[in-house]
């Protein structure tokens, strides 16, 4: 809920308010909403300041585990694991002097920082102990965000660690955003991982076969299960920050482009992912989650697209169903629209209290 100046006036003329208390009561509302203290959920709005830490937040991460590598591994892995160790170092005691101090988004953007320095560091480290001799295309970190190997499982466990750590310790959502890239990454890593463990050799093309299929099954479990622990997340944070977006973003990333590769080519195949793309959007306007109806809608597309193209080309016909069914849900959204209130409300009184109340959370 964002409050404004108008709220309070009038809450003076209700006599609820003080008005001595007005001025004051404004100036420090308008100072957390401009990223001091600890800022409501409704809070994190993008303003100016609010864009600049991001802004400067992003580009500092990507400094530090993607470009100074280029320069700091001339001098060796010995100097880049003691530099990515004194970066984290400094990137934790800078977040904990801004939560002190207030400054709550930056403290959080900091924080994450140092999440994103731990596979830098422990990728060093392995070099140092020799435990990773250098391998062809694996010898750079950068190659870290390049290729699909099963070493990086290491610094991805790593991460997942350190970040539940600092997550534990400062309680920002931002430092999710580190965690749910980890946990994608290891969806794709983990597939070399298990071919290795079936004996079937660690060099073969990921991309083709039967290697090709297996990762495309796993990477459509692991962003289901990314999924459901994104909500089990929304729900325990409801009456706080929103801690789940950045595990919907990127299982639902890893879980649409897994199914979208899947399909068969066959008609039956094309409406059985129209219908999950539709029933994305659906949870996406359920949820409030707008990542869902994005994804959903351009799978829908696809679909859509596809069909006109190769079964319906130059058919008047599909036009026309097509301008139909786009007149039939414009419609249903206008019939929703008057109705959304009521029905809503019915829906929402079979289902369990927790989920009942994130749903009222989330969408408004």
């Amino acid at each position: 809920m964002t409050i404004k100046r108008e709220d309070l006036e009038a809450a003076v003329k209700a006599g609820v308010l003080n008005p001595l208390e007005l001025e004051g009561l404004f100036a420090f509302l308008s100072a957390r909403d401009a990223g001091g203290g600890h800022p409501s959920r409704g809070a994190a709005r993008f303003s100016g300041t609010h864009v600049l830490y991001y802004l400067g937040g992003m580009l500092a991460i990507g400094a530090a585990s993607l470009f100074t590598t280029i320069a700091v591994e001339a001098l060796g892995m010995g100097a880049l694991l003691v530099l990515s160790l004194l970066y984290a170092l400094a990137a934790v005691t800078l977040a904990a002097r801004l939560e002190k101090h207030g400054y709550g988004i930056p403290a959080g953007i900091f924080a994450t920082l140092a999440i994103a320095l731990v596979p830098l560091a422990v990728f060093a480290l392995q070099h140092v102990l020799g435990f990773w001799p250098d391998d062809g295309h694996l010898e750079h970190y950068r190659d870290y965000h390049r290729f699909i190997d099963w070493r990086w499982l290491l610094m991805e466990l790593a991460t997942l660690a350190a970040g539940a750590v600092l997550l534990w310790r400062f309680r920002y959502p931002f430092l999710m955003m580190p965690i749910a890239v980890t946990l994608w990454y290891m969806g794709m890593d983990i597939v070399p991982a298990l071919i290795l463990q079936a004996g079937e050799g660690g060099s073969g093309d990921w991309f083709g076969g039967a290697a090709w299929e297996l990762r495309k099954s796993i990477s459509l479990v692991f962003g289901l299960l990314m999924l459901l622990l994104a909500f089990f997340v929304d729900l325990r944070s409801r009456r706080s920050h929103d801690y789940a977006y950045w595990l919907y973003l990127f299982g639902l990333l890893t879980f649409w482009g897994a199914l979208s590769m899947m399909g068969s080519g066959k008609l039956a195949g094309k409406l059985v992912y129209l219908a999950l793309n539709f029933g994305l959007v659906f949870v996406g306007a359920v949820l409030g989650r707008r990542v869902f109806a994005l994804l959903g809608g351009i799978g829908i597309a696809l679909v859509l697209g596809d069909l006109s193209w190769n079964l319906f080309k130059d058919s008047f016909l599909f036009v026309l169903v097509l301008t139909l069914l786009g007149f039939a849900l414009i419609g249903m959204g206008l019939w929703w629209s008057r109705h959304e209130a009521a029905v809503s409300a019915r829906l929402r009184a079979m289902l369990p209290a927790d989920l009942r109340e994130l749903l009222e959370v989330r969408r408004g």
